[in-house]
């Protein structure tokens, strides 16, 4: 596991990037929803269900496999120097519209909790800028997540 986060890690850390492989990218999308629920510093059981129930409806997969999933990427997020890597091979591999679903993702996370701190509102504003997703589409974002929670 500690080369596959190693080989994962150089190609993030690489100045010119590759386009991430789809376990790879998985995984990295499954660290940014880690990073963003540990930003406030309470890294709640809630929103480790939250993120499971978010990997486990976006690619199709059991709750074992999506808790296996989380798991490793608790490990990269704490192995990784910052959140523009993981947001960069996100934006390279997935369409804008589907940057839109990465940010309902994470407020989906976000608002796990019931509440909206403000370190974990600053880094999602900071992760729609590096996805590329606009202020009004990452609010619209938010306002569906709320709607349905």
């Amino acid at each position: 596991m500690q080369v596959m986060f190693g080989d994962l890690l150089k190609t993030l850390l690489d100045p010119a990037p590759t386009r991430l492989p789809e376990p790879d990218a998985r995984l990295a999308l499954a660290a940014l929803l880690v990073r963003v629920a540990r930003s406030d510093g309470d890294y709640a059981e809630v929103e480790i269900a939250r993120i499971d129930k978010v990997l486990a409806r976006q690619y199709g997969i059991g709750p074992f496999e999506a808790a296996k999933l989380r798991r490793d990427a608790e490990e990269l997020e704490s192995q990784a120097p910052d959140t523009v890597r993981f947001t960069r091979a996100i934006k390279d591999a997935v369409a804008y519209e589907d940057r839109q679903s990465v940010m309902e993702q994470l407020w989906e996370v976000v608002l796990a909790d019931g509440a909206r701190d403000d370190e974990e509102d600053s880094l999602l504003r900071m992760v729609a800028n590096f996805l590329g997703v606009n202020d009004r589409d990452s609010a619209l974002a938010r306002q569906r997540v709320e709607r349905r929670l």
